[in-house]
């Protein structure tokens, strides 16, 4: 009986994407400033929310209803949404590489 010298089909040399620890974006990591923006984030967010809901605005509540570090705290908000577009555009092109 003759045999062929069929090509086996040996991928062992070819790493497994489905089974890497990190998934597609394993290469990033989050810096502290990228933690920061989230806190501040999810801060501004509940806060808006418990104005939406209870007519509660705790940042006025805790440092006075336009002070100084009310518009601090506002200004740091809006800062960390701005570089959350950032951070989700650093994301966005990582996942594309």
């Amino acid at each position: 009986m003759a045999t062929l010298n069929v090509p086996t089909n040996d991928r062992r040399h070819i790493p497994e994407r489905r089974n890497a620890p990190g998934g597609m974006l394993r290469g990033l990591r989050m810096s502290v400033l990228d933690y920061i923006a989230m806190a501040l984030l999810i801060i501004g967010g509940l806060n808006w929310a418990s104005v939406a809901l209870f007519s509660v605005d705790f940042v006025a509540t805790l440092f006075g209803v336009l002070s100084p570090a009310t518009r601090l705290f506002y200004l740091l908000i809006g800062i960390a949404a701005l570089y959350s577009i950032y951070l989700i555009s650093r994301w966005t092109s990582a996942r594309q590489h």
